[in-house]
């Protein structure tokens, strides 16, 4: 069945029957749910909130008055054909925000389990965003972006298409990012520069002080010595090679836009 029978559907809203509805969802007043859409166990859609075609939210998510999931991408090659807009569980997606679905056709735009984003603002096509990651109201998300787990984005920035942000950073409000952002740091500015490591992000998420302290020697290597980034990388793998600094010299390496410096 399509509609679970224990969802609970506003009179006013506007589902599709060839939706599917699961167990204890509840879809609020003035909601329009169009077809090819999968909304996941103990869903909440608050009023007002529209959820475009093939787009699949998994279960627990809150989704707040005013937003739209799954809009057409912002790109004017976009031909209309069938995309895809794919969100995770536990997610809380406050006021007034929208996401768009892929470009190319087949293509996705992916959200993890247990983010908190907040109002007025736009996730664009293709992103990816990984879990645990707090992005903050009217900040600007474009185009093929990619945000790992548990990067904090304030309020006001706005990201360059095909930027990365890696795990545990912390960017100020304001920024402009456009270069690619490593891990575990913090980063202020206009334009995106490196201020220290996230020590607040980093002692939330359980990290140990050696842990903390390889992080430190890693980050006065790569910012603090004035060495070449390929000689600063490999004495990080040298002088303090954990799992931490590890995924740091990798995500350095795999960035095709160039990270930021001082």
């Amino acid at each position: 069945m399509p509609i679970d029978p224990s969802a609970r559907i506003a009179p006013t809203a506007r589902v599709s029957p060839e939706a599917i509805i699961g167990p204890d969802v509840d879809i609020g007043e003035f909601c329009v749910i169009e077809p090819e859409v999968a909304i996941g166990e103990g869903t909440r859609l608050e009023p007002y909130v529209f959820v475009k075609r093939w787009t699949t939210l998994g279960a627990r998510n809150l989704v707040s008055a005013g937003t739209c999931l799954g809009t057409d991408p912002l790109d004017r090659a976009f031909s209309g054909r069938r995309s895809y807009l794919r969100i995770g569980d536990d997610n809380v997606i406050r006021e007034h925000y929208t996401i768009s679905r892929g470009a190319a056709p087949e293509s996705v735009t992916q959200i993890g389990n247990g983010n908190y984003i907040m109002t007025s603002g736009h996730i664009a096509h293709d992103c990816r965003i990984g879990s645990g990651a707090v992005i903050c109201s009217c900040a600007l998300v474009a185009g093929y972006v990619e945000i790992e787990d548990d990067a904090f984005v304030s309020g006001g920035v706005v990201i360059h298409q095909r930027s990365k942000i890696g795990r545990l950073a912390m960017i100020g409000g304001n920024t402009r990012v456009n270069q690619d952002v490593p891990p575990y740091f913090l980063y202020t500015e206009f334009n995106v520069a490196p201020r220290g490591l996230n020590l607040v992000g980093l002692r939330r998420a359980g990290f140990q002080p050696d842990q903390i302290q390889a992080l430190k020697r890693a980050y006065q290597l790569l910012y603090r010595s004035k060495l070449k980034l390929a000689e600063a990388l490999a004495a990080i793998e040298q002088e303090v090679p954990t799992e931490h600094t590890m995924h740091l010299v990798e995500f350095i390496r795999r960035s095709e836009r160039g990270v930021c410096r001082e």
